[in-house]
């Protein structure tokens, strides 16, 4: 959903545990089992390879040493059929939840238990109370918001989970 189409390639890196048991664990089937848009409960996740190939997902796996993270993180490199790529890095954090720490190169913390509308723009004043007003017109309403800067008027990054999904 982040990148905005299908992934049709992904490079995925395993830290940690993920690295160590991945494979036996079925991790890696069920990482790429989510980049195909496979729910957790789908009888189909072992046959996430099989359903890739056919429809055109290529994937590679391989090992990588990250500096205070959480033991169970995938850090993906993913682009989809229009060339747009994304770099994520996040964690399973247990009971099937995880915590995105890491969105294109910017330090975020969310799950994904919400509606999560992430916005990419520059930090102007204004634009936060433009986006908040906004939600309130359209009756939605935010449970958790961060905003992260790369540096003053430069690149900003506003996540944002509501309560109700985010009419277009």
């Amino acid at each position: 959903t982040l990148l905005g189409g299908n992934v049709v390639k992904a490079d995925i890196g395993l830290h940690g545990s993920f690295a160590e048991t991945g494979q036996g664990h079925g991790t890696d089937r069920a990482l790429v089992a989510g980049l195909l848009g496979l729910q957790p409960d789908d009888l189909n996740i072992p046959h996430s390879f099989e359903l890739a190939a056919e429809q055109g997902l290529k994937f590679r796996f391989h090992t990588i040493q990250l500096r205070e993270a959480h033991p169970n993180t995938a850090v993906l490199e993913v682009e989809n059929e229009a060339g747009n790529r994304l770099h994520l890095q996040a964690a399973s954090t247990g009971g099937g939840r995880i915590r995105v720490d890491q969105l294109n190169g910017v330090e975020v913390s969310f799950t994904g238990m919400f509606h999560t509308l992430v916005i990419r723009h520059r930090d102007i004043a204004g634009e936060l109370a433009d986006v908040a007003r906004e939600l309130s017109n359209a009756k939605v309403n935010i449970a958790n918001m961060s905003l992260c800067r790369d540096r003053r008027g430069g690149d900003a990054l506003m996540v944002i989970e509501t309560d109700q999904k985010v009419p277009p």
